[in-house]
């Protein structure tokens, strides 16, 4: 779908408050109707009447809905100076290395979503062992994959991408072994028109961010370090930022309104902290466990998580040099199934949990 589309439809389920099916359908009428000025811009809906807004949505408080809901929208743009909409123009009434309001507010939700780290060298990274399921690794695999498949997505796009593809791949499973019943949301039609990208070999649907201003790390770094980010003004679509759409949750929504939610990257990030337990020792029987604290539990499972994301940061940059990134893309998932924790087949091994060792991570780096 264009971006204009795709905007008119973020407009109608979020501003309009219209069920996403209908603004869908709606949308198909317009096409139809020749009304491309309306698929192009929402704010194109302000300057015509309540009849001709009727002449789609036939239902009067639906197109009471949608006009309000324009004029609003155009009331806002104005009272915020539109004349400012434009980079060049932001950028000659902002001082250079200054960060405007908004600009700080994303440099801060960056910061706020650091990650852990870890000066551990390859060899003491390589006697690590983890104690996890399979959910969490794919999203620990897709966060670290992004930074170099889509650079230039902030850690809370990459956050919220990769969480996407792992609710996606569980909700299929769970239905192929029986444990959920009924289509997925994407198989239902849920998401139609939203942009795609691909993670994992997966497709999921995504959407805009369009305000959000953020630039990666120069020089190709794959560093989630803060103060090497520079925030400006996304130069082009792919320079934008994504969020990835919880499908699920907008089919659930759909009675009481419907909405687009999407996974936020702070749950994200949440799951991966909680995740990574240390493999028991295999003399774990033998001796008697020391009661932890659950501060120590937590601080351990931070360090596993830096552990990890060290190891899968290095083995992606190994092959990022001497591959495209849609055939890093394609390899990832393969990767993943090499070193994934051992469970059982079938619906008993549904959230089971095994050992990850970090030294068959770095086993698959280009030239080992």
């Amino acid at each position: 779908m264009a971006e204009g589309t795709s905007a008119l439809l973020q407009f109608l389920v979020q501003d309009a408050k219209i069920p996403p099916l209908i603004s869908i359908e709606k949308m198909k009428d317009m096409q139809k109707a020749g009304l491309v000025r309306w698929l192009k811009s929402p704010d194109e809906i302000a300057k015509s009447t309540l009849e001709e807004v009727q002449t789609i949505f036939q239902d009067p408080k639906q197109a009471k809905q949608v006009l309000n809901a324009a004029k609003r929208r155009t009331k806002k743009r104005a009272s915020t100076g539109d004349d400012l909409s434009s980079p060049s123009k932001k950028r000659q009434k902002q001082k250079q290395g200054e960060l405007s309001d908004q600009q700080s507010s994303s440099l801060e939700i960056e910061e706020s979503l650091a990650l852990p780290t870890t000066e551990a060298s390859e060899q003491d990274l390589e006697k690590i062992v983890l104690f996890t399921n399979r959910a969490p690794l794919v999203l620990a695999f897709a966060v670290s994959l992004l930074k170099f498949t889509m650079p230039n997505q902030p850690l809370s796009s990459r956050l919220s991408l990769a969480q996407a593809v792992v609710s996606a791949n569980s909700k299929s499973k769970a239905i192929s072994l029986g444990i959920d019943t009924g289509k997925t949301a994407e198989d239902e039609g849920w998401g139609e028109g939203q942009p795609v990208a691909t993670v994992m070999g997966r497709e999921i649907r995504v959407m805009k961010r369009p305000d959000y201003k953020w630039k990666a790390p120069p020089g190709g770094s794959s560093t989630d370090k803060t103060e090497d980010v520079v925030i400006t003004e996304p130069e082009n679509d792919a320079e934008q930022a994504l969020w990835g759409l919880d499908l699920e949750a907008w089919k659930k929504s759909s009675r009481t309104g419907g909405h687009m939610p999407i996974h936020t990257a702070q749950s994200a990030r949440s799951y991966l902290l909680r995740s990574f337990d240390t493999a028991p020792s295999p003399k774990g029987d033998a001796e008697p466990k020391k009661k932890r604290s659950g501060a120590r539990v937590m601080a351990e499972k931070e360090h596993n998580l830096g552990s990890l994301l060290s190891a899968l940061d290095l083995l992606h940059q190994s092959w990022a040099s001497h591959l495209e990134p849609e055939e890093l893309d394609r390899r990832a998932w393969g990767w993943y199934v090499r070193v994934r924790p051992d469970v059982e087949s079938g619906p008993a091994g549904w959230g089971g949990k095994g050992e990850v060792k970090i030294a068959e991570i770095l086993a698959l780096r280009r030239g080992f």
